[in-house]
């Protein structure tokens, strides 16, 4: 998982002037949590990592939340609709749940486009990182036409 970290992202961190060989593998290291990680497998081949971590309440309850975290996937895999298959179904398990999804991108990383599809929107921002979130319950394509509350008007 480390060295597909570092893979993925190089050309992002390099391009903000951070990229270290070191820090980007022990970054992975130091914050890996494997209660909270799946692995991503394409015909019985590691080819990815997620990791869906609670950001408070009850040990996984969801109440306050969730961080999409190490989310990597191999760039030949890329393209092909899994990383939007792969969100779609952590993203149901917390609609299910009515907990707000949060994380962090690099600026100016293309996956920031993937994370706006399926219904992340801006939060904040640093030098180095967008912070993104998605409110509980929101799905896309939720917005737009609703059925009027009460008695029918003319």
């Amino acid at each position: 998982m480390a060295e597909l970290r570092a893979v993925v992202m190089r050309a992002d961190l390099e391009r903000l002037g951070r990229y270290d060989e070191h820090r980007v593998r022990q970054r992975l290291r130091d914050g890996f949590l494997p209660a909270h990680t799946w692995m991503i497998e394409l015909d019985g081949v590691f080819a990815g990592s997620v990791a869906l971590r609670p950001a408070g309440g009850s040990e996984g309850d969801g109440r306050s939340g969730y961080w999409l975290e190490h989310f990597y996937l191999d760039p030949r895999a890329q393209g092909r609709g899994i990383g939007s298959a792969v969100l779609r179904e952590l993203l149901e398990r917390c609609d299910r749940e009515d907990a707000v999804v949060r994380l962090n991108v690099l600026q100016g990383s293309p996956a920031r486009r993937l994370y706006e599809r399926h219904g992340f929107t801006f939060e904040r921002e640093d030098a180095v990182d967008v912070y993104l979130v998605r409110p509980a319950g929101r799905r896309p394509g939720r917005e737009g036409l609703r059925r009027p509350q009460g008695p029918a008007r003319r």
